[in-house]
């Protein structure tokens, strides 16, 4: 019979549980605050209710350096604007490096270019040093930017970990993003120094990036140096003149760690900028900061990813997503990660268990996607592949079914730690996840993570029991943006997050609480699209869609389906003297495609007569997104507010015609 929503999959061994990260900091509790908590659901409730006293003993439970002292742990709750342990001076990469032991794996890399290597603690720690030294000798100072456009490879880690040792601040794009799109992001922030890599392999085929760079190197007038990897084709010559190879760099004066210094910055210094999907105009520049960042990753991988010394985490990303800092954020427990750059599903569908099985791999990171093109591909990799040293499942980057979860229990193993988790981009963390003392239910993510104090609350306000509301978390956090950078007077950064909901930080998920602590996200509620985990911004789709030949107008949503699937339609309206026919589509398909990302490209095209627009000249898109999903067109969009009321009506009338996409959705 098929798992039913909320069911009983796995109950932690006693052993397992009281071996635990988050066991061990409740006993520390116990023995140097007097806190005894009968079990996570009162450690929950005293992390968010005494919030100064929760980050106050992580900082003491985790040993934070600081080279001065902090006068208080949080100057006035409040959101945005919070002060967190103002005059403390640290270094996010510090904190990264300084568990591994020496003869131990610290990376392990596998790739459709390279052979597969492994780099271990005490070479990564002088290759920091090294890259470290050399852009000090650059002149890079702490704030500038420093860029990069590597694949998911050791150079990207230890570039980034050089950046952010010196405080400078680090920023990613992943290759396969067309220059436009990056540009959009690196423009923004005016960087002195790119790393940059000639090109990619995917699925056995190889992708050529010397003129994307090129591009980017043209349209970025702050660049003052450029470090280039010549991945693909080792001979492949410089990009300007005055580039230097990376073997050149790491090779002109080696440096030891042990006589390497770090760059201790203020608390609240900024540490890297992740974007986002750019929704309304340009994506927007998250800025966070290195004592915030330093904290949350000490307490997500200790006590919801329950990583240690002996752990080795295999999540499978770009460096353009959020999860390639996620697993750099891994090492601060001074276990091993596994990065993989290649297409996962090639030579062969189960290429990521071989690798898991390899590297013994303790946590392994999926998707709901990634499990339906394993059930699709026959896949069953507790029949052909060693997962005993496998613990835990990371579920993320789209809401997680009942039958997800099942599948891993059923096709991978028995004893289990299946997980699901939900933040993102803006705290590069969760706020809803795992816990390893806590049961597993079918659909269900376990529970709110420590120090987040997230509701579900109605249009009012009012907190919901139960019940699906807005995701709002009510007290502030360490990890939460400094800032959006370049936002002047912080108004998209306040337009964001605190539109809705003064003083309170609305996320733009639909979300729910049961009465256990069970915790169910139930996709966006704002206009992103959200692929595979992947976050992509409608404004983006349209910068390069409108410039397409015989193109007047266009509009997109993204459907969340069950079982982790998606469905991405285009409505465009074509200009007059032109027809959306094949070659129309087959234009807009390649715009996307190389300006963009494959991940901007729709699954469909329909041509409509009219775009719904607001007074304002906003797109509708979220209350099309939901007439597509059932509501009531009075329901979600006032006609007094809009330009053309009567253009929803082709959304209703489309939406009876819907299933018979949707069935065909990738």
């Amino acid at each position: 019979m098929a798992v039913k929503e909320g069911e009983l999959l796995w109950t932690p061994r006693p052993d397992f549980a009281q071996s635990s990260q988050v066991a061990l900091f409740m006993d520390w509790l116990r023995r140097e605050r007097g806190l005894d908590f009968p079990g996570h659901a009162s450690l929950w409730e005293w992390s968010v209710d005494r919030i100064e006293d929760f980050w106050a003993a992580l900082w003491d439970y985790f040993g934070i350096e600081s080279s001065t002292p902090h006068s208080c742990v949080l100057e006035e709750r409040v959101m945005p604007g919070a002060v967190w342990f103002p005059g403390a001076r640290v270094n996010f990469a510090r904190h990264m490096l300084h568990k591994g032991q020496r003869g131990r794996p610290a990376i392990h890399h596998r790739s459709e270019i390279r052979p597969p290597a492994t780099l271990h603690w005490e070479d990564l720690r002088d290759q920091v040093a090294t890259l470290a030294e050399a852009m000090r000798r650059m002149g890079i100072r702490p704030g500038d930017r420093v860029v990069s456009t590597l694949p998911n490879t050791p150079e990207a880690v230890i570039a980034l970990l050089a950046t952010t040792a010196i405080g400078a601040i680090w920023s990613a794009c992943s290759p396969d993003f067309g220059a436009r799109s990056i540009l959009d992001r690196f423009q923004q922030i005016e960087p002195r120094l790119l790393f940059a890599v000639d090109g990619y392999r995917f699925g056995g085929k190889d992708f050529d990036r010397t003129g994307e760079l090129a591009r980017l190197v043209e349209g970025l007038p702050s660049l003052e140096h450029v470090v280039f990897l010549p991945d693909l084709n080792p001979a492949a010559p410089r990009p300007t003149p005055s580039s230097r190879f990376w073997s050149e760099v790491m090779g002109e004066r080696p440096v030891r760690h042990e006589d390497f210094r770090y760059e201790d910055v203020e608390f609240s210094h900024p540490l890297w900028i992740l974007y986002s999907s750019g929704t309304t105009g340009l994506p927007k520049a998250m800025t966070h900061g290195h004592g915030g960042m330093t904290l949350e990753t000490c307490k997500v991988m200790a006590f919801h990813a329950n990583q240690s010394p002996d752990s080795c985490l295999f999540f499978y990303t770009t460096t353009g997503w959020m999860m390639f800092n996620f697993m750099v954020m891994a090492l601060s427990q001074g276990g091993s990660i596994v990065l993989y750059d290649g297409n996962p599903l090639a030579p062969q569908p189960e290429r990521l268990w071989q690798i898991a099985a390899e590297h013994r791999v303790t946590m392994f990171g999926a998707s709901p996607t990634f499990v339906q093109m394993m059930i699709k591909a026959g896949v069953r990799p507790a029949q052909k592949y060693d997962l005993s040293a496998l613990e835990s499942v990371l579920l993320g980057g789209s809401p997680a079914t009942p039958e997800t979860f099942e599948w891993f229990y059923r096709e991978v193993k028995q004893d289990l730690w299946v997980t699901s988790q939900s933040g993102g981009t803006d705290v590069c963390s969760a706020f809803v996840g795992a816990a390893p003392t806590l049961p597993v239910h079918a659909g269900e993510i376990q529970t709110r993570l420590l120090g987040v104090d997230a509701h579900a609350l109605d249009d009012e306000g009012l907190p919901l029991e139960d019940c699906v509301g807005e995701l709002v978390i009510r007290k502030p956090m360490p990890s939460m943006p400094l800032y959006f950078w370049g936002d002047k007077d912080n108004l998209r950064y306040l337009d964001s997050y605190f539109d809705a909901y003064p003083g309170q930080w609305r996320h733009g998920d639909f979300f729910k609480v049961n009465r256990r602590g069970g915790c169910y996200i139930y996709g966006r509620s704002d206009a992103t699209l959200n692929r595979a985990g992947v976050r992509i911004g409608t404004a983006e789709i349209y910068r390069i869609a409108d410039t397409v030949e015989g193109v007047q107008d266009c509009l997109v949503v993204n459907l969340d389906l069950p079982d982790g699937k998606f469905f991405m339609p285009m409505f465009v309206l074509p200009k007059p003297g032109f027809a959306l026919d094949a070659a129309m589509e087959s234009r807009i398909t390649q715009a996307l495609r190389s300006q963009g990302s494959p991940r901007h490209v729709p699954d469909k095209y329909f041509p409509i007569g009219a775009i719904p627009y607001t007074l304002t000249g906003k797109k509708l898109e979220v209350p099309v997104r939901r007439i597509l999903l059932g509501a009531a067109p009075d329901k979600v969009a006032s006609r007094d507010a809009m330009m053309n009321p009567d253009s929803l009506q082709y959304f209703v009338e489309f939406s009876r015609e819907l299933p018979r996409y949707m069935r065909k959705a990738p």
